[in-house]
């Protein structure tokens, strides 16, 4: 999938940003520490109670194979509604800060970069420049593989 021109928030992870579509950000938490699920994986940070519901805490540095980071007073979560092919995920992604809500038309968005070897793109939907950068926008729906849907719909099972 390519990325449409439209809205996006954009968070950072150290000095890079990245972009969700802004239509699949249900809302914008303050950080706070997760019910941890034992045996869950690495990337999972726990639950967090969303309206009464529990969401799945994902560290994001982790899942993108950056090294983790302590929370800061700019840490948040963006609680996520990812459409999948039978039902709609929830999830919360944890970002070192959020930007902005910005808008990126077709001529901006640019296909993810062909580096000339194997590594798993698959979750870039589209790359924009931008002040003197890039912005990376995600595909939320292949940022997470099935077998990452299987294992945390095990944990929030267990957890219930």
């Amino acid at each position: 999938m390519s990325a449409q021109p439209g809205q996006y928030v954009t968070l950072g992870l150290g000095a890079e940003v990245f972009a969700a579509p802004v239509t699949m950000v249900r809302e914008i938490l303050d950080y706070q520490e997760p019910f941890v699920i034992p045996d869950g994986p690495p990337w999972m940070l726990g639950l967090i109670d969303v309206r009464g519901r529990g969401v799945p805490m994902i560290d994001l540095r982790s899942k993108l194979g950056l090294a983790r980071v302590k929370p800061t007073p700019a840490t948040r979560i963006l609680v996520l509604d990812v459409p999948l092919t039978e039902r709609t995920l929830s999830l919360g992604l944890v970002a070192d800060r959020v930007l902005e809500v910005a808008s990126f038309n077709a001529g901006e968005i640019e296909g993810a970069p062909d580096v000339g070897v194997a590594w798993r793109s698959d979750y870039i939907a589209g790359v924009v420049h931008r002040d003197g950068g890039f912005v990376v926008i995600f595909d939320v729906a292949r940022l997470l593989t099935a077998g990452d849907v299987v294992a945390l719909s095990a944990s929030v099972d267990q957890a219930a």
